[in-house]
């Protein structure tokens, strides 16, 4: 198998301004230089001509181009635009009446800068071999995942059950139909070369060329999150009701059986109210600096946290986000927890609506402006006030992300205690086969 090259959607805009840092063709021209597009809702306008899609090939290896204004941490606490540079082709197509920017590029140059984007440059070089295989890994699963649903003529569904009294639904890339990935947390953080990498992750990268995480003769979904929490959380719990034997549940240390049922409630409440030992469970800064960039940092905890709405802002927030008038908040009430005591199913009382909403991701988003760190979360509530509601709603939490397959944080520790990359990977995906694909 020889490298295969890959499609990343870099944003959306009505204006895309961009910048051909050396000769690009196109068309049956030559073109470099400050360039802008814009659409009409159907079609791309560039130099006062109208395109179905423009293709910019660049005449070198050397070139790059400029994309301005590219928004990173789509919707989460961090949010903010930069402009970024790229190697490799770029594509221009219309997508939902906007412009999206398609960066073409081999494998091996995506994940330069994916892991460059992930994690700091500065992580010890067994993690960062640990994360080469695991984003290639993950990249080329969904690749093949997604040509199986085409070419099956399948119609893709993040929808499990929508009733009155409840709506369970996921969020994954299989939304994503004009290219292989996008660039922001959606997928994997990919900011071409606008974070320099360095020759350890460029070594690393080497000295993993090829390979990739196997269950027998499929490639493993090689999902990552910042911090699990302590257990590992699994893929059914998250995404479609599909198992994965190698993304099975574990503790997040050196005895990884020794955890406690934690889909049970009384057992989830103990685990996320103290603070059980697990290698995520650090505050080492050397060893976070590794895994967090600058924006990551901004978080304080993560391993523990906690969060306090009023009645009045619980009910605004769940009604801006979820589009519903629940009326005042009753009650969050946990209807179902997976492995790693993270909400799956969580009923909202209002005092108009009542509705059992999930996955894990739907739970995050309905009960933060941004996003929750994790929905494995226990709820504690005020006094009631005058009109017999509770005043306040605090909701203690662990973890960071979905808590499925590698914690980057406990990996990083493992790193620092002299784990290699292979060991830190099995560690994670259980009884999973590191095979060379090319």
């Amino acid at each position: 198998m020889e490298e295969p090259k890959i499609k990343v959607g870099i944003m959306s805009a009505a204006e895309v301004k961009f910048i051909l840092d050396g000769d690009f063709h196109v068309s049956d021209t030559t073109v470099s230089g400050s360039q802008v597009a814009t659409t009409d809702g159907k079609s791309i306008i560039w130099n006062n001509k109208e395109y179905t899609e423009l293709f910019f090939e660049p005449t070198n290896d050397e070139v790059s181009f400029w994309l301005e204004d590219v928004t990173i941490g789509v919707n989460f606490h961090w949010e903010r635009k930069e402009n970024q540079r790229f190697k490799g082709a770029l594509k221009l197509i219309v997508e939902n009446g906007k412009i999206t920017p398609i960066n073409i590029l081999g494998v091996e140059d995506y994940l330069l800068s994916v892991i460059s984007s992930e994690m700091s440059a500065t992580a010890s070089l067994e993690l960062l071999k640990a994360h080469a295989v695991i984003s290639r890994s993950w990249l080329l699963a969904q690749i093949d995942k997604n040509k199986r649903i085409v070419d099956a003529g399948e119609q893709y569904s993040a929808v499990e059950k929508t009733s009155d009294d409840e709506m369970i639904k996921w969020y994954d890339r299989e939304d994503h139909i004009n290219f292989d990935v996008c660039a922001d947390d959606h997928c994997q953080r990919y900011q071409g070369i606008t974070r320099a990498s360095t020759p350890e992750v460029a070594k690393a990268i080497e000295a993993t060329r090829g390979q990739v995480l196997m269950d027998g003769e499929n490639l493993c979904d090689a999902r990552f999150s910042k911090c699990c929490g302590g257990v590992y959380e699994e893929f059914e719990n998250c995404w479609e009701p599909i198992h994965y034997d190698y993304l099975a549940a574990r503790r997040d240390g050196e005895n990884e059986t020794d955890f406690p049922d934690l889909t049970i409630e009384e057992n989830a409440r103990e685990w996320i109210l103290t603070r059980p030992e697990a290698h995520c469970n650090t505050s080492d800064a050397e060893i976070l600096s590794q895994v967090l960039n600058n924006y990551d940092q901004e978080t304080t905890d993560f391993y523990r946290w906690e969060v306090t709405y009023t009645q009045e802002e619980i009910s605004k927030l769940v009604k801006e986000r979820s589009g519903m008038d629940y009326g005042n908040i009753v009650d969050l009430e946990p209807i179902a927890r997976g492995t790693s005591g993270r909400l799956y199913k969580l009923k909202i009382v209002g005092t108009n609506k009542t509705l059992t909403i999930g996955k894990e991701l739907e739970i995050r988003r309905t009960l933060s402006p941004s996003h929750l760190y994790s929905s494995a979360f226990v709820v504690e509530k005020g006094e009631n006030d005058a009109n017999g509601l509770p005043s306040t709603f605090t909701l203690k939490g662990a973890g960071w992300g979905h808590g499925v397959g590698l914690c980057q944080i406990g990996a990083a520790v493992m790193g620092a205690k002299g784990y290699n990359y292979k060991e830190i990977l099995l560690h994670y995906f259980v009884d999973a086969e590191i095979k060379e694909l090319y």
